[in-house]
């Protein structure tokens, strides 16, 4: 019997016995109930069910922890049985105790079918359960054993083979290590032939180099020569190019000076006119208009000075302004 049908076989003896004690207590609370109830003050008839409902209760812990127990391969000891059985008499009296009294024979052996069917089943499912269990656990032993037996035998076969393999191995490697000391001598042999034939010709380099050494030191000291002379050469005319570069700048430092006293005079000469007349020509407005905005003049005054109106003034005020910067520091004169 395999896993799987032990598995089934537990199934169906649990839905089984669980159908049976579900069954039974249902049963017996119906049963004893009315007999409760006949025998309890009026007030407390209420409570005439809490008696076989305790009673089925530990019906029930006992069926499920005995079958627990009897999964594990344990046993509850005797104080399990004590409440095995006393539940069970327990309520086969409460099941036949109305028709007892009654003096009911037949109410009796009916009454009792379920109490006895309940207590045979609880001991019947705790036997197969431990029969179960033991045929299980003799089961797994026996496949132990067996597995044990061919892993022994499989550890023995590998063992062989390693063992075989291991003496090929030792004779490779016999064979192999007579081959390389062979083989050592050989190149052994060629080794100093190789030395000799390397050590004449290191001789020889020796010598060449020694000959390429003088000849490179006396290129060296010609190159050197060449190097100094080139840098002085070089020197030479970055000195010179710098101090032309400082001749230019001071040319054109002294070229935007004169520029700009130039324009200055010219400044002048447009702002001390003074008040015009008459308008002014639209060029040489234009110059006394951008001499006036050089100096800050408000608008008014660049307009008395030009004979033009306030309007055209803040034109050209605006055209100046939102002009390029000055090249080399100098207005554009007549820029419309």
């Amino acid at each position: 019997m395999n896993g799987v049908q032990v598995r089934s076989a537990e199934r169906a003896l649990s839905a089984g016995t669980w159908l049976i004690v579900g069954g039974a207590m249902l049963y017996s609370i119906l049963t004893v109930t009315p007999l409760m109830a006949s025998h309890t003050p009026d007030g407390w008839v209420w409570t005439a069910p809490i008696l076989p409902l305790v009673v089925d209760a530990a019906v029930v812990i006992v069926v499920r922890l005995d079958s627990v127990l009897a999964r594990l391969g344990g046993h509850g000891g005797r104080w399990s049985i004590v409440l095995r059985w006393m539940t069970g008499g327990m309520t086969l009296a409460l099941n036949v105790a109305d028709s007892a009294l009654a003096k009911d024979l037949v109410g009796v052996a009916v009454h009792a079918v379920a109490p006895l069917l309940l207590i045979v089943t609880a001991e019947t499912s705790l036997a197969y359960r431990r029969a179960i269990v033991a045929a299980v656990m003799a089961q797994e032993a026996q496949q132990r054993v067996d597995r044990e037996a061919r892993e022994r035998a499989a550890a023995e076969r590998r063992e062989a083979a390693e063992r075989r393999e291991r003496e090929r191995r030792e004779h490779d490697a016999q064979l192999a290590r007579e081959q390389r000391e062979h083989e050592a001598r050989l190149i052994r042999e060629q080794a100093e032939r190789e030395e000799r034939a390397r050590r004449e010709e290191r001789e020889r380099e020796e010598a060449r180099e020694r000959a390429e050494r003088e000849e490179r030191e006396r290129e060296r000291r010609e190159r050197e020569q060449q190097q100094r002379e080139r840098e002085r050469r070089e020197r030479e005319a970055a000195e010179r190019r710098e101090r032309e570069r400082q001749e230019r700048i001071e040319r054109e430092r002294r070229e935007r000076q004169q520029r700009e006293e130039r324009a200055a005079r010219e400044r002048e000469a447009l702002l001390a006119a003074g008040p015009a007349t008459e308008k002014l020509p639209e060029e040489q407005a234009r110059a006394t208009v951008q001499a006036a905005f050089a100096a800050e003049l408000p608008v008014r005054a660049a307009a008395e000075l030009t004979g033009w109106s306030v309007g055209w003034v803040s034109s050209r005020y605006q055209e100046l302004r939102d002009a390029p910067p000055p090249v080399n520091g100098t207005a554009l004169a007549g820029r419309p």
